[in-house]
């Protein structure tokens, strides 16, 4: 898989490309798809929020966004401050279908009745707009004191998800600050790498590659950024 974009705006036509690129998810079976990229500033959270957006508007399907950046939440951020573009963000529902959740909260907190406040409460989704996508936001207003939060390799959230949701997609902080791309690598059907076209350096991400497929996770491609003619020669070692 092999894609190219211009500057930010308007990405409708790269991400049919991507799209396109990804191939046919397994008959009867929602696909997980992580984005991340090996540097931070390279896009990689743009190029999940307008993947989501392309698969929900333009290819009909029903799409969840879920932010790994939990401390942050810059994707429902950025959909909020978008919104005349993406549509307004509906109320805060439940994120988890079944209570399973990819986190951990330690230490734990308690509910007013004694009992520990359930890890799955303190991530919430908000619908985008009229198209079937959400997108998911940790509730840290909701964390006490000194707790942390971690996130887990396990499948269990993901394939709960699975079955509410045609198409997931994973925006993953880079490596220089989370390992979650690690983490929860062999959990997703595809990763696609974001690097930005004009990085002369191609150890980062070459590692992070051969990290990822270390992990048990799949590789599927690189998604070029910030480029307008044809990829750079030195990005093709990146492409088995």
């Amino acid at each position: 898989m092999r894609a190219a974009i211009r500057e930010m705006v308007d990405l409708n036509a790269e991400m049919a490309e991507l799209w396109a690129s990804l191939g046919a998810p397994a008959a009867g079976r929602a696909r997980v798809i992580q984005v991340a990229a090996a540097r931070r500033g390279e896009g990689a959270s743009t190029v999940a929020r307008e993947l989501a957006f392309f698969a929900a508007r333009r290819a009909g399907r029903s799409v969840w966004l879920v932010d790994l950046d939990l401390l942050g939440s810059p994707q429902h951020e950025a959909l909020r401050l978008e919104a005349d573009r993406y549509g307004p963000l509906g109320e805060a529902a439940a994120a988890s279908p079944d209570g399973s959740i990819f986190f951990t909260v330690q230490p734990p907190a308690q509910a007013p009745d004694g009992q520990p406040w359930p890890p799955a409460r303190y991530l919430a989704a908000h619908r985008v707009g009229q198209a079937r996508w959400w997108v998911t936001r940790f509730r840290r207003e909701a964390m006490r004191g000194r707790q942390t939060v971690h996130i887990l390799p396990t499948a269990d959230y993901w394939n709960a998800l699975r079955k509410y949701a045609d198409l997931i997609v994973v925006d993953c902080p880079s490596p220089d600050r989370s390992q979650a791309v690690l983490t929860v690598a062999p959990f997703m059907d595809q990763t696609v790498l974001v690097v930005a076209a004009d990085e002369s350096d191609v150890r980062a991400p070459a590692q992070l590659r051969d990290a990822i497929k270390g992990a048990g996770g799949n590789v599927s491609g690189v998604f070029f950024n910030r480029v307008t003619v044809e990829q750079p020669g030195f990005m093709r070692a990146l492409i088995p």
